[in-house]
């Protein structure tokens, strides 16, 4: 995949386009920006090819389902455009985008990005030598490449936090996207059946099914 030639500079997110209401829309459309890392003097970054959406109280695979408030999930019902990056059998560091209105804790799970910039550094960090898919293909090692970690939870998704968000112009149709059941929510009764993983079709840098 590549950015159209001849385009406009990329523009950041708007805040007002992290306020959508519906959290399926606003993962499909996420597919093609390119998620940006500038972490100790670091700048690091990668078109996402692969999403999950999660939609809050209402959805029995989101951890703020019914209502649920902790210390954790807190973020989630921040007003979107926040990162919220939990830990996942204790070693990978998941990130997600807060979407929708405050106190309405929508998010969505990027799974995979395809590496663009200081590819080096990206597998410096993943103690890589050779770039594969491997390298970005799932949720715990594109944060890995990107150095993104818990404490990042909460911060507005901006060049000032170092974590943000580019519109680069690519987008994708319907015919282009492939959707299925997300992944690792088999607790979530008929919830694990929705179809709402999201993944741009053949892209090598799509994570296992499983």
């Amino acid at each position: 995949m590549n950015f159209p030639e001849n385009n406009s500079p990329p523009k950041m997110l708007s805040k007002e386009w992290y306020l959508q209401e519906d959290v399926t829309i606003a993962a499909k459309s996420l597919l093609g920006k390119v998620l940006v890392t500038e972490l100790n003097g670091l700048k690091t970054s990668g078109i996402i090819v692969e999403t999950e959406a999660y939609n809050g109280i209402h959805d029995k695979a989101c951890h703020a389902y019914g209502g649920k408030r902790t210390p954790r999930t807190e973020v989630m019902y921040y007003r979107g455009g926040v990162a919220y990056v939990y830990l996942c059998y204790g070693i990978h560091h998941l990130f997600n985008i807060i979407t929708n209105k405050e106190d309405i804790p929508d998010a969505v799970l990027i799974r995979a990005i395809q590496p663009v910039h200081e590819v080096q550094t990206l597998l410096e960090r993943r103690k890589m030598i050779k770039l594969k898919p491997t390298l970005t293909a799932g949720p715990g090692v594109l944060s890995s490449a990107l150095g993104i970690k818990t404490e990042l939870s909460g911060i507005t998704l901006s060049p000032d936090s170092g974590i943000w968000v580019e519109d680069h112009g690519v987008s994708f149709s319907e015919d282009e996207i492939q959707s299925g059941p997300r992944v690792g929510v088999s607790y979530a009764a008929e919830d694990a059946l929705l179809p709402w993983r999201f993944s741009v079709k053949g892209n090598k840098w799509v994570s296992p099914s499983k």
